[in-house]
């Protein structure tokens, strides 16, 4: 008593589902190749915390801070602080990228400097 139709649609749902769970444990696969979370705020030289770990003052709130290595990842784990990071030195860009309280990710660019804020 199914269509043809009916059974189609089955089966583009159950091929659409198993897509999804493969793509999930891609994700969680590439989510282990970063360092376990800490407390705290960190950028890394390097894609998925990999290279140079600078390590973030989070209650130096405002300051401009130009890094003497790019910044291509960055780790945040914060209840009360984001980053504000610009692809220029001396915290110029034309828009700032914002991380959030918590964030654990490659950046879109390049960053040259960041200011902590507070939420």
């Amino acid at each position: 008593m199914f269509s043809p139709r009916a059974r189609l649609r089955s089966a583009a749902a159950a091929a659409a589902m198993a897509a999804a769970l493969i793509g999930l444990n891609t994700g969680a696969a590439h989510a282990t190749d970063w360092p376990p979370l800490k407390e705290g705020a960190y950028l890394y030289s390097g894609p998925t915390g990999t290279g140079t770990e600078t390590t973030v003052d989070l209650n130096d709130i405002g300051t401009c801070h130009t890094l003497s290595e790019p910044a291509a990842s960055v780790t945040i784990v914060s209840g009360s602080a984001a980053l504000l990071l610009y692809s220029g030195p001396d915290c110029t860009a034309r828009w700032p990228y914002g991380t959030g309280s918590l964030a654990q990710w490659d950046l879109p660019w390049e960053m040259l400097s960041y200011r902590v804020v507070s939420l």
